[in-house]
């Protein structure tokens, strides 16, 4: 996760946004949004641009969708390992030096090949189409139990902190066999992961409520100690794993606790980074994407009705969302060749940063790509990777987001914002921490 690299003592430095390199690492400039006038200047001027911002080692900021695609496509060339995500010098030699590692998990996105793939094969078809589907079902039965709490909380509400952080939450949480009671605490530390840049997000955190209920309000300078929450997700998936192999049941968790790579079991680093990956990328990303999809359907009504007027259009203004939000920030890969990418010399071990909320804006792909269209096609968005590394639950986040939306937009009346919604702050993985609204439901 971005956050596995932040000092888990010290906080993040100071950023001066002086100068466009500071700005494409500045966490505040991704809250704002202001990082996107960069983007769009480096897409035209300077798509693969040499980057030294201050505190962090250097690398190359690609920007273009093209580009993007390239290197997302070159796993041997481009490997992930090395440098998976962005963070402050400082940060990356602490991870170093405390546990040997430059990462604090080991999950699908901070391997590489051979072990990538063979780890990615044990739950590959699970998240296939065809066994998603049976699914359906438990999906709609719980967009329906939120669609219902919204309806029940009197025509306004905090649609991030009642409705889309706890949606796809609990659908996960049921997929990996969670008991539903364990969920405030999964929720937790999935917002300290990564929501350890903001502390308006950590201080949420400590005050998230039990049962059904939303999330109380918070802020604060609260600070996370990311060594102890990558020991308390080790311990909790510890004894999850220790269960499902002693007692198997029809769930993810007792594939990833049961998993065999080369005839061995997989080591207990890899699996507890499994079922972490799963956990956190498997809802928060999704919660990040549902409301900030819903609130262009607020901002933009004519959007709203067509999409209500005929949802066969439905499919399409999911793929429009995820484009929208592009819930992961970044990636970064690192050269393992001297080669050309952009019309510049990459040299072997040199950083590349892939900035897909940058490839999603890219004019040379999407016309008027400012623009929310629910019918946009065609919609080649880079929000869920390419190659071997494209994102496994792809398919399942797609699903969610258009069986909360089948849920929900048959009752919706009316709706308008009640306040200006706030993002998170973070540079790798984020997307609104609120969204007021008022609304009138059938």
């Amino acid at each position: 996760m971005a956050t596995a690299f932040a000092d888990p003592v010290m906080p993040f430095p100071g950023f001066d946004r002086a100068s466009d390199d500071n700005i494409l690492v500045n966490p505040e400039a991704t809250a704002d949004e202001s990082v996107h006038a960069v983007y769009t200047r480096l897409r035209n001027e300077d798509p693969v641009h040499w980057c030294a911002p201050t505190g962090y080692r250097p690398f190359w900021a690609v920007t273009r969708h093209a580009d993007i695609t390239t290197v997302s496509k070159a796993n041997g060339r481009f490997i992930n390992s090395k440098r998976t995500y962005l963070a402050p010098a400082d940060a990356e030699k602490w991870t170093l030096d405390t546990i040997g590692d430059t990462h604090l998990f080991r999950t699908l996105v901070d391997l590489d090949d051979p072990l990538h793939m063979k780890l990615r094969r044990l739950t590959h078809d699970w998240f296939l189409p065809a066994n998603l589907r049976k699914l359906e079902p438990m999906i709609s039965a719980v967009a329906r139990e939120h669609v219902d709490r919204m309806a029940s909380l009197g025509g306004a509400c905090d649609f991030v902190n009642e409705v889309a952080l706890f949606y796809p939450l609990r659908v996960i949480m049921r997929i990996l066999g969670v008991p539903e009671s364990d969920e405030p605490m999964m929720l937790r530390m999935t917002q300290e992961m990564f929501g350890a840049q903001d502390p308006d997000v950590v201080a949420r955190s400590k005050l998230i409520t039990t049962g059904a209920g939303g999330l109380a309000g918070g802020t604060g300078n609260a600070q996370v100690d990311l060594f102890a929450l990558a020991q308390a997700y080790f311990a909790y998936f510890g004894a999850i794993t220790a269960d499902r192999r002693a007692n198997p049941r029809d769930d993810l968790s007792t594939i990833i606790a049961n998993g065999m790579v080369d005839g061995a079991p997989i080591g207990d680093r890899e699996a507890m980074s499994y079922y972490v990956i799963t956990a956190t990328a498997g809802h928060d990303t999704t919660s990040s994407t549902t409301a900030g999809g819903f609130e262009q359907l607020v901002r933009n009504p004519d959007q709203l009705r067509r999409l209500q007027a005929d949802p066969s259009l439905l499919p399409g203004a999911v793929e429009e969302m995820i484009r929208w939000v592009t819930p992961v920030k970044h990636f970064m890969r690192t050269a393992t060749e001297d080669c050309e990418l952009g019309g510049k010399t990459i040299r072997e071990g040199d950083g590349l940063c892939l900035f897909y909320w940058s490839g999603n804006r890219d004019e040379r792909v999407f016309a008027d790509p400012f623009a929310f269209r629910v019918d946009r096609s065609p919609n080649p968005q880079t929000a869920f990777g390419n190659g071997v590394h494209m994102c496994l639950g792809l398919h399942l986040a797609r699903l969610e987001i258009r069986l909360l939306l089948a849920e929900l937009l048959p009752r919706l009346e009316s709706v308008e914002l009640a306040g200006e919604p706030r993002n998170s702050i973070a540079n790798f993985v984020s997307g609104r921490k609120t969204l007021p609204i008022r609304y009138r439901m059938r």
